[in-house]
């Protein structure tokens, strides 16, 4: 049986920036990362934007160099996903039926695309965003002519890709079943100026619309499968397409961990030092639920690349004996047409929003307060209220309502 010191399972953000971390914190005992792609560490990001585009080519959003991982004694077990997890033993099982054992276990695994549950949701021409391979065979579609596409979700992977597609020169329909976009993570003021901006570069967004299931056609070839033709909705119309886009969100890569005996639902409950109830096995990124200062403490998931590289440098210093709790700043950002839109803080649970600032102007912020202090800003367009705004949350300050509201007041004035 193989062994590892340290076995980091995923090789997106979390799992890269453990590996680095325990090397810059002066671990010089084995590690192995264990990722299910065949490609070594890269940008998630990117590849609903830049990538998709066509404007930066692959080679540029790898997270290091290819060869950066051999030269730090790091091994790579591509191709490869851990289906048991034996935390009495310390080993793991792997797809092709090898077990490695460790010391450690980082579990950095992700998510994995949530799909329709609807007929016709595996046809060809359905599409998720997550990784390299699914984002190249819709470069392959488009470049084969695909013209009409329907996207599932106002979420803001949805509204990335929609954005890319129009720039691509395709017919866009976005659905998204509740009553306004970004429901789940911004307000309305947000939500009312993604709509209109999306609907003036000519994306067709239809509101508290669902599917009903995904029509499809023989391919061309003689394949045996199906290619979707269109999509029904839960009205009984249907919108034709060439090409289908699910952006509704992931599910946490937990199932091991949990099958193990791991203390978890909506993700892997970890402790402020990325824990899991299992000895000697840690969980950082998209699939750890843990309590966050800046949401009240309550137990949450934050699916952003802050979060898992803050997660993996708190879990790295743990193995290595420097116990730091998380406590990271919370921030986020989405590219959309020429919009740069920067969260600082989370917003949920708020209770007020102040705007700063005219939409129409496309230069703007929207504040988030909560029992009258603020947790959380969206700025679009607007680097300087972003960067003194973090201030604001950090500080948990009750500004004045009209002096907040004046773009003119300097936010950093507010201290």
């Amino acid at each position: 049986m193989d062994f590892a010191d340290v076995i980091i399972v995923g090789t997106g953000h979390g799992g890269a920036q453990a590996a680095i971390a325990l090397r810059q914190a002066g671990h010089d005992q084995s590690v192995m990362m264990i990722g299910r792609e065949s490609e070594a560490p890269y940008e998630r990001p990117p590849l609903s934007k830049d990538y998709l585009s066509g404007e930066k080519p692959f080679e540029r959003i790898h997270i290091r160099p290819p060869a950066f991982w051999a030269t730090r004694d790091i091994t790579l077990r591509l191709r490869t996903s851990v289906t048991e997890v034996d935390w009495m033993d310390h080993r793991v099982t792997l797809s092709d039926g090898s077990q490695v054992g460790y010391r450690k276990l980082i579990w950095a695994a992700g998510g994995d695309p949530r799909r329709l549950s609807c007929l016709g949701a595996d046809l060809d021409g359905v599409h998720s965003v997550r990784n390299r391979a699914d984002v190249d065979r819709m470069k392959a579609e488009l470049a084969a002519g695909a013209k009409r596409v329907v996207v599932v979700g106002g979420g803001y992977i949805g509204l990335e890709a929609a954005a890319v597609l129009r720039k691509l020169g395709c017919e866009v329909v976005l659905l998204e079943a509740m009553p306004r976009l970004l429901a789940r993570v911004a307000g309305d003021d947000l939500s009312q100026f993604y709509l209109a901006e999306h609907r003036a570069q000519g994306v067709d967004i239809r509101l508290e619309t669902t599917v009903d299931c995904i029509e499809g056609a023989d391919s061309a070839g003689g394949s045996g499968r199906q290619h979707v033709t269109g999509v029904k909705l839960h009205d009984g119309s249907t919108v034709p397409c060439d090409m289908v886009v699910v952006g509704i969100g992931i599910v946490p890569s937990i199932g091991p961990l949990i099958l193990a005996g791991a203390a978890g639902a909506n993700g892997v409950d970890v402790d402020e030092y990325c824990r899991t109830s299992l000895d000697d096995i840690y969980a950082i990124g998209d699939c750890a639920a843990h309590a966050n200062f800046f949401a009240e403490n309550a137990v949450i998931r934050l699916e952003s690349v802050q979060n898992a590289n803050d997660m993996a440098s708190v879990a790295a210093k743990a193995i290595m004996g420097d116990k730091q709790p998380y406590a990271a700043f919370p921030w986020f950002w989405s590219n959309q047409y020429d919009l740069r839109l920067q969260t600082a803080g989370l917003s949920l649970d708020h209770d007020e929003t102040v705007l700063r600032g005219d939409p129409a102007t496309r230069k703007f912020s929207v504040v988030y307060l909560k029992e009258g202090r603020v947790i959380a800003l969206d700025c679009v367009n607007n680097v300087k209220d972003y960067a003194q705004g973090r201030k604001l949350v950090e500080a948990r300050l009750s500004p004045d309502r009209a002096l907040l509201a004046d773009p003119e007041v300097p936010l950093k004035s507010l201290l």
